[in-house]
C-alpha cells in the first residue's frame, strides 16, 4: 500500500519542481531555447562604436584598459577597469549584469544591476554573430531620462 502512494507523491513533487519559476518582480522568466550560437563563455571585448546622429566614436578596448562580459545559460555580466589604473581615487572600475534572452539572433539584456542606477530595469535589443572566435553584437542604446539614444557595436573575442 506505502508504495502505490510513494510513486504518485514523487512524480507530483518532480513535475512541480520542473516548473519555470518567477523571477523577482513576479513574472515568469523567458526561457533561452538552447544555445544554437554559442554564446556561453567569457568574452573580451576589442572595440566598441557608437554612433550618435552623424558622429562616430571607435573605442579599442585593446589598450589601456580591459572589459570581459561573462555570459551563461541566462545571466550575464561585465567587468572594466584600467590596465594602468591610477594610485589615487580616480582609478575607474565599471561593473554591470542580470539576465537576458536569446532568440534566434536576437540577444535582449535585461540590465538589473549597474553602477549608474539610470540604467537599470531597461531592456537592451541586440543582434548578435558569431564568427570563429569573434562576437559583433549591434543595436541600440536608449536612456530617455539621460538623453542617450545610440547604436552600438561591440566586437568581442572569446576568452581562453
Amino acid at each position: 500500500m506505502k508504495n502505490t502512494l510513494i510513486l504518485p507523491l514523487l512524480a507530483t513533487i518532480l513535475l512541480t519542481a520542473c516548473q519555470s519559476q518567477p523571477d523577482s518582480a513576479g513574472a515568469a522568466r523567458a526561457e533561452t531555447k538552447g544555445d544554437s550560437l554559442g554564446i556561453t563563455g567569457t568574452w573580451r571585448l576589442l572595440t566598441h562604436t557608437t554612433i550618435t546622429r552623424k558622429d562616430t566614436v571607435v573605442t579599442d578596448y585593446t589598450r589601456n584598459q580591459k572589459f570581459l562580459k561573462i555570459i551563461n545559460g541566462d545571466h550575464f555580466a561585465f567587468l572594466s577597469h584600467d590596465l594602468n589604473p591610477k594610485k589615487d581615487s580616480s582609478n575607474h572600475f565599471d561593473a554591470g549584469g542580470g539576465t537576458y534572452t536569446l532568440v534566434g539572433d536576437q540577444y535582449t539584456e535585461h540590465l538589473n544591476y549597474y553602477s549608474d542606477r539610470n540604467w537599470e530595469g531597461k531592456p537592451f535589443v541586440f543582434t548578435v554573430r558569431i564568427s570563429n572566435d569573434t562576437l559583433t553584437q549591434r543595436g541600440m542604446e536608449k536612456v530617455e531620462n539621460l538623453g542617450i539614444d545610440r547604436e552600438i557595436i561591440e566586437r568581442y573575442v572569446r576568452s581562453k
